[in-house]
This record gives structure tokens, sequence and C-alpha cells, in this order.
């Protein structure tokens, strides 16, 4: 997930006249093959297709001609893998749809197929999909999740910026009334949006299933916070440990912060009977602004995975699968890694951009020792 652009050089990750479509699928398909998810009827390909539409045929030789915010560098396609302590590796799609299409085009086209429930989303529609022209970055995302042995579930994020940011927060107190969790919404405003200006909503996603354990979740930004911060947001779910977070930023942030680049994001789910309580934290670290290339994110990234248990060659395979090119060579490819931790599963997400369009350079490397990076 991204909130901003940054400046960009480079060439596209490869040279052949490719469609989007050719390139995001071929990284799809073995993406898919590193975690297990079966994907011979080519169902994770319609869905990609479909989340596309007429846009994925565009070349990449082209500039995009309907950037998106999902990526860094306009592509609208990121993906993910997500390592849990059951065991179980699943492949996520963050998506959105481009172009002259309604935000739910998509949606209408595969709801039918793929059996999905959108009474929670039509009764906060009209809040976050107003007729009017929106504001901030995005509409509305979907996510596409490719879980080992199950069918592909969909999941949709709302904006809450999406009528200004001074109505974020009046859209998602009736957003969580609507849904019968108003009693949870003052807690997360004790516990995450403690700081003013510096604290905000971006995220308002649900789950298009009838699964008891299908989510409401509520995402929050912390502009220029710190380990403590993060904290005390995980706070209000129990079981959470705010050492492993703030053991999780130090490696991966290379510090307690505060983090300055890009915010630390917080979020938490709600599942049916869980009232005022998530059951579920993860925080949210925007790697690529705090490491100076994908080798050194890479590193850090499986120092986390291997303190959790997971098998750090998934990740390398996961890599491979989405790009060739030496890790040291930009930095990016890793954008965020996760924490998820509470009552209904632990573990940690990698999130990798396509790099359809271009490869942001590396930085160059601090003087080891010059500079101590934790405060």
């Amino acid at each position: 997930m991204n909130g901003e652009y940054c400046a960009m050089v480079g060439t596209s990750v490869s040279m052949a006249d490719l469609s989007m479509y050719a390139h995001l699928s071929g990284q799809l398909d073995r993406l898919c093959e590193v975690v297990g998810f079966d994907g011979s009827d080519g169902r994770h390909l319609r869905l990609l297709r479909g989340l596309l539409g007429t846009q994925g045929e565009k070349s990449l030789t082209t500039p995009p001609e309907f950037p998106s915010n999902v990526a860094d560098d306009t592509t609208p396609i990121e993906f993910s893998v997500a390592f849990d302590t059951t065991g179980e590796c699943v492949v996520r799609v963050l998506g959105e749809t481009v172009g002259s299409r309604s935000p739910r085009e998509f949606l209408d086209e595969v709801a039918g197929e793929y059996g999905l429930v959108t009474d929670r989303l039509d009764a906060v529609a009209d809040l976050f999909l107003p007729h009017e022209e929106r504001q901030g970055p995005f509409t509305l995302w979907y996510s596409l999740i490719f879980r080992p042995g199950r069918a592909p579930k969909i999941k949709v994020y709302l904006n809450p910026q999406i009528s200004g940011p001074a109505m974020a927060d009046s859209l998602v107190n009736e957003g969580l009334r609507r849904l019968n969790i108003a009693e949870a919404y003052d807690p997360m405003i004790e516990h995450a949006l403690r700081r003013g200006e510096r604290d905000n909503f971006s995220f308002f996603a649900l789950d298009l299933d009838d699964d008891p354990l299908a989510r409401v979740k509520v995402y929050v930004s912390h502009e220029a916070a710190d380990s403590a911060d993060a904290e005390l947001a995980a706070g209000l779910v129990p079981g959470t440990d705010p050492l492993l977070i703030r053991e999780f930023l130090a490696v991966l942030g290379g510090g307690k912060g505060p983090f300055e680049q890009r915010p630390l994001v917080s979020s938490y789910s709600f599942v049916e009977g869980s009232g005022a309580r998530p059951a579920n934290y993860s925080v949210y670290l925007p790697i690529r602004s705090y490491v100076p290339d994908d080798e050194v994110a890479s590193a850090r990234a499986r120092a986390v995975l291997a303190q959790y248990g997971f098998d750090g060659t998934k990740l390398d395979k996961a890599l491979a699968a989405v790009s060739q090119r030496p890790l040291s060579a930009g930095v990016g490819l890793i954008a965020h890694v996760s924490l998820r931790m509470g009552e209904f599963g632990s573990g940690i997400t990698v999130y990798l951009s396509s790099e359809a369009y271009q490869v942001l350079p590396a930085r160059k490397r601090p003087v080891l020792g010059a500079v101590s990076c934790l405060r």
C-alpha cells in the first residue's frame, strides 16, 4: 500500500514489449507455485485479467495511461506473501481497476462465481463510494487471496479520506456503527489516534465472504511515529507483546524510530462477536524507506522470518518469482513487511512490488561503524 510518489529513474524491468497482464501474470503464476497454490485451472490468472481489464493489454514500453497509487512505479498491482504460524503460506494481490471502469465493476463481474457476500460493503457504500468526485489517493482497491487447497477469496479496501481528511473520522465512526461495532471507535482513538494530525485513518477494509472469521479491518497511518506509538496501539488487542513489536521494528527499520519517511501503519481486525476489542493487530513498516537497497531489505526480512521459525528460502523463491535483477541494484522490490498477532493467528507478511514500469535506484549504503542507527 502506498500513499505517495517518489522520484524514479531507470528503465523497464523487461526490455521486451510485454503487456502489463503478460508481465504480471507470469509473476503471479510463479508466486502461486512457490506457496503451493494449484493454479492448473487458471482461476488466479482469470481474476488478475479481470481486475486489470483492458488496461492489462497495454504495453509496458509506453507510460501508464492511468497511474495508480498502489505501487511507487504507478503499477496498479502489488503482491504479498503471508507466512502464518500454522505453517500456511499465502499469496495475495493488491490491485486497482484503472481507466474508465467504475470501481465496483470488477466486483459485480466476479461476485456470483466466487459466492461473494457484499452485505457489509452495501451497508457502507454511500459513505465510501460517493457519487461526487473523490479525494485522496484511491476509491476502491481489491485484494485477491490465493490459499493452497482453497478457492480464491476477495477483500476490498475503502478510502476513509474519500470526502477529504476532515471527514475521515466521522466516516469510520459511522461505518462501524452500521456494521454493529460502534463501540470499537473510541478505544481505537484512545490507543492509535492520540497525536492529532499525525495519526490518520487510511483504509477501511472488508472481507467479502460469510466465514465466521470474516473481518472488518481498520488501518491507521502514524506519521513520524516511534516504536512506543505502535506498542500503545497494539495494547488494544489482548495477547499482543510489545517486546515483539519493538524487536520487529528494530531489526527491519534499524532502530526504534521515529520513522520519519513513510509512516508506520497499524491495523485492527474485528470479527463477529469481538465487540470493541479487535481480534488481531498488525504493524506495517514501509521498509523501502529505511534501507539503501533490496539486498539489505531481504537480509532484514529473512532475520525476522527466522525469529518466528519461517523458512527464509521461500522468500528467496518469491523474490526470484517477481524479479531477476540483483537485489543490490534497486530499492522497493520489498515494499513493506508486517507483523500480525492476536487471537486469530500470527505471522509475517512480505509485500513485493512488480516493478513493471521502473526500478527505484538504490541509495548509497552508510559507512559501517560511522553512526549508530539505534537511538
